[in-house]
């Protein structure tokens, strides 16, 4: 089974749960939280996944790090059922796959929005108010910076992209002024 079938089916199951216990949004944040120590890591997953440490010591570890990030019963026996299963690596797939099933359930779409510079909070307000509009949902905004782009900004929603920055622009005056190879 690929890995993102098997991410969707524990995905899945977990929020379930997580509907049954009136806890999606906690449990999505939750489940983020640790995807993020856990890929913040090397040295935490090259000890997890480590054939010499034994199943016992894998949960002590798990339970040592829930207890500290503050993890409710839900995510730490799910992650707990994940590592038994040796499906540790598919933990940040897994956690995407909840916040994105959370997000539908909420009615939230997320949008990259990636510029040269950082923007000013006045343009951000009007930018996320405009594809409230042409989307018909919310917005969540997720600013990054990539100083590549030279001006401008490059917005994706989904597979969908706009690409508003001058190196798109000088990207495709290239592909129009030379001929194919």
């Amino acid at each position: 089974m690929s890995s993102g079938a098997v991410a969707e089916r524990y995905a899945r199951a977990i929020f379930e749960l997580a509907e049954e216990a009136s806890q999606v949004p906690q449990v999505a944040d939750q489940l983020g939280k640790l995807a993020d120590i856990y890929s913040g890591s090397r040295e935490l997953r090259v000890v997890l996944e480590n054939p010499l440490v034994t199943a016992e010591q894998r949960e002590a570890i798990l339970k040592d790090i829930g207890a500290r990030a503050g993890l409710g019963p839900l995510v730490t026996n799910s992650v707990r059922l994940i590592a038994s299963r040796r499906r540790l690596l598919a933990l940040p797939e897994i956690a995407a796959q909840v916040r994105q099933f959370a997000d539908q359930k909420a009615g939230i779409i997320r949008a990259q929005v990636t510029s040269a510079a950082p923007l000013s909070e006045e343009f951000v307000v009007r930018l996320k108010a405009q594809l409230e509009r042409s989307t018909g949902k919310r917005v969540q905004l997720e600013r990054a910076t990539d100083p590549s782009l030279i001006a401008g900004i490059v917005t994706r929603i989904g597979d969908h992209t706009v690409d508003g920055s001058v190196r798109g622009r000088l990207n495709d005056l290239e592909r129009q002024l030379l001929p194919s190879a």
